[in-house]
């Protein structure tokens, strides 16, 4: 059979990538992801837990908040079995179905990410720019809402993914460049036309994370617009201070996804090992990093935190 184009309908196995010239490296790599991993899911359910415990905390920002740390658990744990496989056990076989439903749902989980954020960025909106409509525009009949739009949005966009991919031919050698699946290193692999599956991700790209951002960064430009109306420099800053955390998880998120798409873009000729470890950062950091900021800043989940580790207020 070799040299024949088979179609997916044969579930043609892929081979998993960890650092390309990095291979005896690879153990200390799986050490520091294997931290990662502790930090973000110990961290992340933290968060849910303190939430879910604090009363005071029984508000639509902390709602964002725990849905947030789900949703980082989500990634993590969809990510963890190829990378403890391939970086740990040197297991780098993964059939397609796996591979496509370990795709299915780190794409689902990075669109959802990316509409919580703007369902963050628009609570600080109204708590800053209309703070005596908030417990009136923050139902939380309206937050649950937003958090199944959000849920619903992301997967009616990433479905279709799986089934594209499935209809077409695969002939090559279907090595990935990383050690989990990623649609946009899926799609080089196919021997059959590729333009529908390119239009529908470029749509699905453009329809999240860049209206998103836009959304995002004009409920910015409305805050600061509303700060500096403010007479006194200490409320200004105490006002802005409640939007710090959020302003680090929107950029600890947009930060490395714009990063693994210029590397891919315009980066062709840098080892590949840079292209991994820039798709390791922006799958790995903003899950890690998300409890850490919101533990600092938030004073209730803090002092919360301190009781729970030390048994005592900090």
């Amino acid at each position: 059979m070799e040299g024949n184009p088979y179609n997916s309908s044969g579930l043609p196995p892929f081979t998993l990538t960890g650092l390309p010239g990095l291979e005896s490296s690879q153990h200390w790599m799986f050490l520091l992801l294997g931290a990662l991993y502790i930090v973000s899911i110990v961290g992340n359910a933290l968060i849910i837990f303190i939430i879910k415990e604090e009363q005071s905390l029984h508000q639509p920002m902390y709602y964002f908040l725990s849905l947030l740390s789900v949703n980082d658990l989500g990634v993590s744990i969809s990510t963890l079995p190829t990378v403890v496989a391939t970086f740990c056990f040197h297991l780098q076989k993964i059939s397609f179905d796996s591979c496509m439903a370990q795709m299915f749902f780190i794409h689902l989980f990075s669109f959802m990410e990316s509409g919580i954020l703007l369902a963050m960025s628009f609570d600080r909106y109204v708590a800053i720019c209309n703070p005596l409509r908030y417990a009136t525009v923050l139902t939380d009949a309206r937050v649950l809402s937003m958090g199944m739009s959000i849920i619903v949005r992301s997967f009616c966009l990433v479905f279709p993914l799986p089934f594209l991919l499935k209809r077409l031919p695969f002939c090559k050698v279907n090595v990935l460049s990383h050690a989990y699946c990623l649609h946009p290193d899926l799609i080089r692999l196919p021997c059959g036309d590729i333009t529908v599956n390119n239009i529908f991700g470029l749509f699905i790209v453009i329809s999240t994370f860049g209206v998103d951002s836009a959304l995002i960064l004009l409920s910015y430009v409305l805050i600061l617009r509303s700060v500096l109306a403010i007479a006194s420099q200490r409320e200004r800053l105490k006002t802005l201070n409640t939007c710090v955390s959020h302003i680090c998880a929107v950029l600890i998120f947009y930060v490395p996804m714009v990063g693994v798409s210029m590397a891919a873009r315009y980066g062709r000729h840098a080892p590949r090992y840079v292209h991994t470890l820039m798709s390791l950062i922006y799958l790995f950091v903003p899950p890690m990093l998300n409890p850490v900021i919101y533990s600092i800043k938030t004073k209730e989940i803090h002092q919360r935190l301190c009781k729970i580790l030390w048994g005592t207020k900090c």
